[in-house]
């Protein structure tokens, strides 16, 4: 038997559609999703709009895909790391078995090491950690310290650091475990780092937190004055807190390790950034209202000799050097590349100033 065909009232009936939200009244008091309806402002994170959840959904895919290429870059330093470990394993290798001649271009005055039976020296084995005044770009710019000491030295440094680093990161939990598995291990080549250079603190003084310690320009004040000491001291008793553990980890782990360190040239703070990174010293000063560049001069002077002051307290330490390099630039800015990186010639007499000071420490050693 055939069916009947449905009637009218048998017909399914049409889904209910979600009932608009009431439109905000034209005048009058209003809540806060009635203003920001009337602002068409963007939901605050963490908002659940019943019509769009798609908003959440992209929030979690921007944070996955941040952690993602937080990992990345991770896995990228560690790989980093492995290859400058490598090529310096080679080549120190080779430069030990068959003898290290001093490099063709000696600085004035300088000597190669004692002979050895090859007709060479036992080359120094040098490990480094820092900043961008060891890790400043080759390609465009000749690098910065360390592959400048590489060419006078004539041998081959580790060169672990890090350009933006800072000495509370290098000093904290994931690059402290590199550092100190280099330490442990030793020179890869064989036998104990002789030497260990570092460069840290300077990322830790600049940039945002600076207008933390820089007071609003007072013309009744010395500039000098506008430095809240108390709260930089704050600053720099962090970064002390990093160099003594560093200090402390040396003696436990490679105790004849020799440790140099340096301190910052006064730097200009002209707005130069480098890369589409900086200015890290003049937006503080326009900030805080300073009418000139000497003024603001003055504060920066005032900073890194007081950064310089706790460095030299470490040098009574057994086997701490710190150079006094302050004073090595002349107070122009030809001489810096910007705000925070020497010129050129600026990275070259700095890396003769190490040259210089390993010379001395290890008197037949440095060419």
């Amino acid at each position: 038997m055939a069916s009947k065909p449905p009637t009218r009232s048998a017909k399914k009936a049409p889904a209910k559609r979600r009932a608009k939200a009431p439109a905000p009244p034209a005048v009058g008091p209003v809540t806060l999703e009635e203003a920001r309806a009337l602002a068409k402002a963007r939901l605050p994170q963490g908002a659940k709009p019943t019509s769009a959840p798609r908003a959440d959904a992209e929030a979690t895919a921007s944070l996955a895909a941040l952690g993602k290429q937080r990992q990345a870059l991770v896995k990228q330093r560690r790989a980093d790391i492995a290859q400058r470990r490598r090529d310096y394993t080679a080549t120190m290798k080779i430069m030990k078995a068959r003898g290290t001649r001093p490099p063709r271009a000696k600085p004035p005055g300088g000597k190669g090491g004692p002979e050895t039976k090859e007709g060479g020296f036992a080359p120094l084995q040098v490990l480094a950690e820092g900043d961008s005044w060891f890790d400043y770009p080759v390609p465009l710019f000749g690098g910065g310290i360390i592959p400048r000491l590489e060419q006078q030295l004539g041998v081959p440094i580790l060169n672990l650091a890090k350009a933006g680093d800072e000495v509370r990161y290098m000093l904290g939990v994931e690059e402290r475990q590199i550092l100190s598995e280099q330490l442990r291990q030793g020179c890869p080549a064989g036998g104990p780092w002789e030497v260990l250079l570092f460069s840290g603190g300077g990322n830790d003084i600049v940039g945002n937190p600076m207008a933390l310690w820089v007071r609003d320009w007072d013309p009744a004040r010395p500039p000098r004055e506008h430095l809240r000491l108390e709260r930089f001291a704050a600053a720099v008793t962090l970064i002390r807190a990093g160099y003594d553990d560093l200090i402390e980890m040396r003696d436990q782990l490679s105790p004849t390790t020799h440790l140099v360190f340096h301190g910052y040239d006064f730097a200009i703070p002209d707005g130069r950034g480098i890369c589409w990174l900086g200015p890290w010293l003049k937006p503080t000063f326009d900030l805080r209202g300073f009418p000139n560049r000497p003024a603001a001069m003055e504060v920066v002077r005032g900073m890194l000799e007081t950064f310089a002051t706790m460095l030299l307290e470490l040098a009574t330490r057994p086997r701490v050097t710190v150079l006094t390099s302050q004073g090595t630039l002349s107070p122009t800015t030809a001489s810096w590349h910007n705000e925070l990186h020497p010129a050129s010639r600026g990275f070259d007499r700095f890396a003769t100033l190490f040259h210089e000071q390993l010379r001395h420490l290890f008197p037949g050693r440095v060419a």
